[in-house]
């Protein structure tokens, strides 16, 4: 995340603006628990006060989820819900104006929800998802991915920024605030791997080179800084996300789930480091991700970092073992602990859509306590 949405300035430029704090490099990845969008936005507002965002609650069905959001963006494209999911339309019908009806009203209660506080963040956030996740996810009329035809991807990709661009003015004009947007990818891994099926579920869609998905994820990018973006970030929660690509796109920060790069969640359960040796409990990842993971944070990139569980724990974790981690990271880079606290933003490991929602609530929290923490470590780490 740049500079400009993470200000250093605690004296604040008008009546409405708050001082920024270290809590204040913390935030959700978007989804959340339930159906009612006005406590959601209070309490991400609440517990978020640096960076709070607009909450998705796809519990809400049709047009709620991230492909149904994605969608309402689209600009002279529209889709409707089919058994086998999300369908290219010929015109709009109920279940895309649905999807935008639920967009507008969600940014009408984070806008309510600001103005109860009194402040205006240092930054808001808005999530999108992205080019190759949508197309990906939505089918043609003939019942292929979209991801199979290429003209219908480049006109996906298009029609998609120029939704961003509306949404993202729309959001800063509202809020007063740097808009920071992330953009979600989780399924850009098995775009480039070819994993993906066919509708016969025989065959499976040949696989992007990473020269055309580094290209049209880059153009999102650029099309989002255009309508002012302060920052961009890329979020793939998945256990092998092409960190370099997402870099080399022109991402200010990359989002990942820390515990899950590589298979390290395995390596940890199973007390074993990644190369089949044992060692001492605590967090690690293979080479090829740890220095993936460096070349990026040293190259000016921020991390966003997964660490809080987005389900509910059997017990409530210990502060210190959450960050455990994140401060496993730093040191086997070689870094300062000290970066955490100033490239780094602590998140949720994914979504709390699927979460209970008081754990969701402590688990938002949760982030911002760990981030005071990086800023001022206790005796004890």
């Amino acid at each position: 995340m740049s500079e400009t949405t993470a200000p250093t300035d605690t004296t604040p430029a008008s009546g409405r603006e708050r001082p920024v704090e270290p809590g204040d490099r913390a935030t959700g990845l978007g989804s959340w628990p339930g159906t009612d969008r006005q406590e959601a936005a209070r309490t991400v507002v609440g517990e978020l006060p640096g960076m709070p965002y607009v909450p998705e609650l796809p519990a809400r069905g049709v047009g709620a989820d991230m492909l149904g959001r994605g969608a309402a963006l689209l600009v002279d494209l529209a889709i409707e819900e089919w058994p086998s999911g999300y369908r290219v339309a010929r015109r709009p019908g109920g279940d895309h104006r649905r999807a935008q009806e639920l967009l507008a009203r969600d940014l009408d209660a984070l806008d309510e929800a600001l103005g109860e506080s009194g402040a205006t963040p240092p930054a808001v956030k808005c999530q999108v998802v992205g080019p190759w996740t949508l197309a990906a996810g939505v089918e043609l009329r003939s019942g292929h991915r979209v991801l199979t035809d290429r003209g219908a991807v480049a006109e996906f990709a298009a029609s998609l920024a120029e939704g961003l661009r509306t949404h993202v003015a729309e959001l800063a004009r509202r809020t007063g605030a740097p808009v920071v947007v992330q953009i979600d990818e989780p399924s850009l891994p098995a775009v480039l791997a070819g994993s993906l099926r066919t509708p016969s579920g025989y065959g499976t869609v040949r696989a992007v080179p990473a020269s055309e998905a580094r290209a049209l994820l880059a153009d999102l990018i650029t099309a989002a800084r255009g309508a002012g973006a302060a920052a961009v970030a890329v979020h793939c929660c998945h256990p092998t996300p092409p960190l370099a690509l997402l870099g080399a796109a022109g991402a200010d920060a990359v989002a990942v789930d820390l515990g899950a790069l590589g298979g390290a969640g395995d390596a940890q359960r199973s007390g074993e480091h990644a190369d089949g040796g044992a060692g001492p409990s605590g967090w690690t990842a293979p080479a090829d991700v740890l220095d993936a993971l460096g070349e990026l944070w040293e190259s000016g990139v921020e991390l966003w970092l997964g660490i809080v569980p987005s389900a509910d724990p059997a017990t409530r974790p210990e502060l210190h073992d959450l960050a455990r981690p994140a401060l496993d990271l730093a040191d086997r880079l070689g870094f300062d602990r000290a970066r955490l606290a100033d490239r780094a933003v602590v998140t949720p490991a994914c979504g709390l859509a699927g979460a209970d929602p008081a754990w969701a609530r402590r688990a938002t929290n949760t982030t911002v306590e760990l981030a005071r923490a990086f800023a001022d470590p206790p005796a004890s780490w």
